[in-house]
């Protein structure tokens, strides 16, 4: 095993508005049968990193419950494990996470004790498939102290939400900025880093002693002109969760073919808890174009351009286009829902309509009469 995994999923985003009220956003829901943070852990599982700690904070229940088991992804104690660790009340220390380099430092303890030479920090609410051992080998090649993770964002991308990164010839970081006003280039950090083990120790207690807490703004950054810091282009999907329009995307790139077989049927695979629900069904009557029908469904109407996930239930004579719907929604008789976002367990009542605009999706949160408080 050449390297350790540290996946940052502590941090709140209030773009988010009312989805991460009761989810941090590396449990959101993703592509009808995943989490997001599913696509992390499974890209270290399969690039054979089988030491794993999830650095959680920020309403953290549903994502430890969805991280209560390591067999889903195949860590094994015996050969690593998954860790999962929130801030702690020591005799040290009585903070929350202050930052993202504060969260590794509350653990360091964790990284001092493993022998894998290198540490892949990833970030929990990005969607991806990566081969971690070709970006160290990139690592070890370029004589890097640092390997930053890059992607060239398509033309009309809002880069405001990114840190940009500039590179000379050679692909070394020349300039990094996070979240510009205006961007120079369109190459943007994916949130995921290679750094000898050694070296992420020394510079996170130098932070420390200097009260930095940001692992971009204190170490990259702060560093860029001083250590050898290289940019691994990746050339595969890659998508961020950061607000609601970019999370409603994300699902509705699901659709897209060559997106779909690139995650479900191109090895290696992505893995996730596993629902013991029976198989979609699809009853007289039923319409279905185009989407995303998850395990445990009933459909009775039409579905048209959308991603259904678990345990969803449409109505008679219902329409539902371009719609994300979230676990165990109950759609009844006759309503008419296009580019919205329902929140889970929720119920749409009879004779509902609800039209948002192309691409602004709205999001629904309608009190779930199935259970009662």
């Amino acid at each position: 095993m050449k390297a350790v995994g540290i996946i940052l999923a502590g941090g709140n985003n209030k773009k988010m508005r009312v989805l991460t009220r009761k989810r941090a956003i590396p449990a959101m829901p993703v592509g009808g049968s995943y989490r997001c943070i599913d696509f992390a852990l499974s890209s270290m599982t399969n690039s054979h990193i089988k030491t794993v700690a999830v650095l959680t904070q920020y309403n953290a229940r549903s994502l430890n419950q969805h991280l209560n088991s390591a067999k889903w992804w195949d860590f094994g104690r015996k050969q690593g494990g998954l860790y999962v660790f929130s801030p702690t009340i020591t005799a040290e220390n009585g903070e929350w996470y202050r930052g993202t380099a504060d969260s590794i430092y509350q653990n360091l303890d964790f990284l001092k004790s493993q022998h894998e030479p290198y540490v892949v920090i990833a970030s929990g609410d990005s969607v991806y498939k990566i081969d971690f051992d070709k970006v160290i080998d990139y690592h070890v090649e370029k004589g890097a102290d640092i390997t930053v993770v890059t992607k060239k964002m398509p033309e009309g991308t809002d880069l405001t939400q990114y840190g940009i990164v500039t590179t000379d010839e050679n692909g070394r970081i020349t300039d990094m900025e996070e979240k510009p006003v205006t961007a120079n280039s369109s190459v943007v950090s994916t949130g995921i880093y290679v750094i000898r083990r050694r070296l992420l120790i020394d510079l996170i207690e130098k932070a420390a002693e200097e009260d930095r807490y940001d692992f971009v703004n204190d170490i990259l950054i702060r560093y860029k002109s001083i250590k050898k810091i290289y940019s691994y282009p990746l050339e595969t999907y890659w998508g961020k969760i950061s607000d609601v329009d970019s999370y409603y995307k994300l699902n509705m790139d699901f659709l897209d073919k060559e997106t779909r077989d690139f995650f479900f049927r191109t090895y290696p695979e992505i893995y996730t808890k596993i629902d013991d629900n029976p198989p979609a069904k699809y009853n007289p009557g039923a319409k279905v174009k185009n989407s995303l029908i998850s395990s445990g469904c009933i459909i009775n109407g039409e579905v048209e351009g959308s991603v259904l996930f678990k345990k969803v239930f449409i109505g008679n004579n219902a329409v539902v286009k371009n719609c994300v719907i979230l676990n165990d929604v109950y759609i009844s008789d006759n309503v008419h829902l296009e580019n919205c976002i329902i929140e889970s367990r929720g119920t749409i009542k009879p004779g509902e309509t609800r039209i948002a605009e192309s691409g602004k999706p709205q999001v629904l949160i309608e009190e779930n009469e199935r259970y009662p408080m």
